[in-house]
């Protein structure tokens, strides 16, 4: 079950990154029009925005990606094997710590914020209004919900 969840979202952020080095031989200087926007892995809620701004999430070292997640966007709670950094990069972003999706128990960040999830510290996070994250990790990024009938990617949602 991981290795597939890993292998689909292996496959969607590989896309989006095929243009980007693992490794920066070059230095990577891109502005906001360079920066090209996909849709978010199997692994994620269906309506957010996903970038690739460095590396590959699907193998190991550094990688930075921008989430967009538009307003009422929710991420049950989940866990990473390797710490997330989250930087709020506008809008408010609300971010929780925990075994069960709570809203009472969020906490609000505003553009500039940082966040880090600990490596294998369950957490869960929503947008009121919308907002846009930008997340630096070690990969391969993995992501394994605490209660599994919440991962997107075994669970889509009914049309």
């Amino acid at each position: 079950m991981k290795r597939a969840m890993l292998i689909a979202l292996a496959t969607g952020l590989t896309i989006a990154a095929a243009s980007r080095s693992a490794a920066a031989t070059e230095p990577v200087m891109l502005d906001n029009a360079a920066i090209k926007w996909g849709d978010v892995p199997p692994a994620f809620p269906a309506g957010a925005h996903m970038a690739v701004l460095y590396g590959d999430p699907s193998k190991e070292g550094l990688f930075v990606v921008r989430l967009r997640m538009p307003a009422n966007y929710k991420v049950q709670a989940h866990w990473h094997p390797t710490d997330e950094n989250v930087t709020v990069i506008s809008g408010t972003c609300s971010f929780g710590m925990g075994d069960k999706f709570d809203a009472k128990q969020t906490r609000n960040f505003a553009a500039g914020s940082f966040v880090v999830a600990p490596a294998k510290h369950n957490h869960f996070v929503m947008s009121k209004k919308g907002c846009t994250v930008e997340v630096a990790a070690m990969g391969p990024f993995a992501i394994t919900y605490v209660n599994p009938a919440d991962d997107p990617s075994k669970n889509p949602p009914k049309k």
